[in-house]
């Protein structure tokens, strides 16, 4: 606290430096919570809440340049304890989506939720820098040199925190609904006994089905992931809405795969039955950290040391 306390009657000669920042870093939240929202269950309080974490997150890293350039190291040291902060919204935000899990009808599934109290964690940490860059750019450069550090950060957090998606790494194509006494099949891929007729014909009436075809052997073994299959299940459900209920577990979207081909097919019975909009969901499924998977890779490297 005595190196925070002795910086004060600094910080009016760096007040513009540290402003810039801030409001680099701020902005640079904002943008990236565009892609929040599809993940976020307390939209649109989850902008006021991470907003607000930004705005702190960038005055941290703002204030750090004077205290670099006095030098005041001690004061740096405050910046451990937003490290320590930025893990405890990590933690909030997965117990959060573990509690509203429960009442959930179309699970996220426990890899979707880390992911995304990671990406909350991390977005924190990409704010901090923006603002930290900038900053340094308008004390050593002026506005132009501030301005340009900012548009290229902003662009780097952006870059950084898109990510990978299903449909980078997979072709999603229609597929045919059918039964084969009893059990309802995408294509020859099984799925699930439905042991009554009424709901045989409801599935067969308003049902939809895609089929996920991987593009290479990486792709492969990242929808064999479970938990990226039951995410890819829950966004069809998000942008479609489902007819399941509590007393309709027939109605569940599933994604099963053909343990021969890899190939993964996805049945949903849609409030909306609009198969195009079905693809472009599940196009937009994020690649999860935890089922992203390179075999191929291991493969050449594999090679290269039996050459040698």
């Amino acid at each position: 606290m005595q190196g925070v306390t002795g910086l004060s009657h600094y910080y009016p000669d760096y007040l513009a430096v540290i402003l810039i920042g801030v409001l680099a870093g701020t902005a640079s939240r904002i943008i990236l919570l565009r892609i929040d929202y599809r993940q976020y269950p307390g939209y649109p309080h989850g902008y006021l809440t991470h907003t607000a974490l930004g705005l702190i997150a960038s005055a941290l890293g703002a204030v750090a340049v004077p205290a670099l350039l006095k030098p005041d190291f001690v004061a740096v040291t405050f910046l451990s304890l937003a490290a320590q902060q930025f893990r405890e919204i990590r933690n909030v935000e997965r117990q959060t989506l573990e509690s509203l899990e429960k009442t959930e009808l179309v699970k996220r599934g426990l890899d979707y939720i880390e992911g995304i109290a990671r990406t909350f964690e991390a977005r924190n940490y990409l704010v901090m820098g923006t603002s930290l860059i900038t900053a340094f750019a308008a004390q050593f450069g002026g506005i132009p040199a501030a301005v340009f550090a900012a548009f290229l950060m902003l662009y780097a957090s952006y870059y950084f925190m898109s990510g990978e998606l299903i449909g980078d790494i997979c072709d999603v194509v229609p597929a045919r609904l059918s039964f084969e006494e009893g059990i309802l099949k995408v294509d020859e891929i099984g799925l699930v006994n439905i042991g009554l007729k009424s709901m045989r014909d409801k599935i067969l009436r308003d049902g939809l089905a895609v089929r996920i075809k991987p593009r290479d052997s990486n792709a492969r073994a990242t929808i064999h992931d479970i938990g990226q299959r039951t995410a890819i299940a829950f966004t069809a459900a998000v942008f479609l809405g489902t007819k399941k209920d509590v007393d309709l577990p027939e109605f569940t979207p599933l994604a099963r795969k053909n343990p021969d081909t890899g190939d993964v097919g996805l049945y949903i019975v849609p409030v909306h039955k609009d198969i195009e909009k079905l693809i472009a969901a599940i196009k937009l499924t994020p690649v999860l950290e935890s089922a992203r998977s390179k075999p191929l890779n291991a493969n050449q490297a594999s090679s290269q040391l039996r050459r040698r």
